[in-house]
């Protein structure tokens, strides 16, 4: 016991103080993109479509598909007009706001009164890995550490989907996962709520075009949070989840 508690005063509070104060990113960390429309060049673009390793750009509409897009800046670095920010808020509760189009950015709010009531205190998640590489399903689990205690907001892990209220999707879906996560799905109770987590589970990711893979969870079971990443930073998906169940509004900029 002494050495518990030995060791509890010598560490201190190990807690971020994220989401009161906005996360220390790395420098390498690539957010939502902007759009300098001075630097606008069509030729630019379209090189930044053809460079792109999953179709995310699109040189016509001068937006980029945050559900498709791993983040490589591969886009970036052909066409000087786009760049990669801080702005980890990218976590959308409808498909169409993954989309980034230059235009003013605003974190969507929650605004179903009835997903505030029931899992604004309390949202127990299970995780379904559908054929991951691991990456999102490691920096999902790093939200239970000490560091991000995603419990402290009332969102915890569970073993079993028959005690969940979301399962949290991450992987293309292989054809081997298919049937797992459908069982996984119908085995919930009612009410239930399905988060694609990472470009993988949001559109196949690298894999979309794979005749052995679904392209993304929303063409199998009706997807309500998306949080886009390759894989999503943990303050992107936690801020996400805590929007998500009307917790709170963050206000803090990245």
């Amino acid at each position: 016991m002494f050495k518990a508690l030995h060791a509890r005063i010598f560490q201190k509070y190990r807690t971020n103080k994220f989401p009161d104060a906005a996360p220390k990113l790395p420098p390498h960390f690539c957010g939502r993109p902007v759009f300098d429309p001075e630097l606008y060049d069509p030729e630019l673009w379209g090189k930044s479509a053809e460079v792109c390793p999953v179709d995310a750009v699109n040189a016509g509409k001068k937006s980029i598909d945050l559900g498709k897009c791993i983040f490589c800046g591969k886009c970036a670095k052909v066409n000087k007009a786009i760049t990669f920010s801080n702005e980890y808020r990218m976590g959308a509760m409808s498909r169409d706001k993954l989309i980034a189009d230059g235009t003013a950015y605003t974190p969507e709010e929650q605004l179903d009164a009835g997903i505030k009531a029931l899992y604004g205190q309390s949202l127990h998640i299970r995780q379904v890995s559908a054929g991951g590489c691991a990456a999102c399903e490691l920096d999902f689990n790093v939200l239970g550490t000490l560091a991000w205690d995603m419990g402290r907001f009332g969102i915890k892990v569970v073993a079993s989907p028959r005690h969940a209220d979301a399962i949290l999707v991450t992987g293309p879906i292989t054809d081997n996962m298919r049937l797992a996560l459908q069982k996984s799905y119908d085995a919930m109770g009612e009410p239930k709520l399905v988060i694609a987590c990472g470009a993988c589970a949001i559109s196949g990711g690298i894999y979309q075009h794979s005749e052995h893979a679904a392209g993304g969870v929303e063409n199998i079971l009706p997807v309500d949070l998306y949080v886009p990443g390759c894989p999503p930073h943990p303050a992107t998906l936690l801020e996400a989840l805590v929007r998500f169940i009307g917790r709170r509004q963050l206000d803090n900029q990245a």
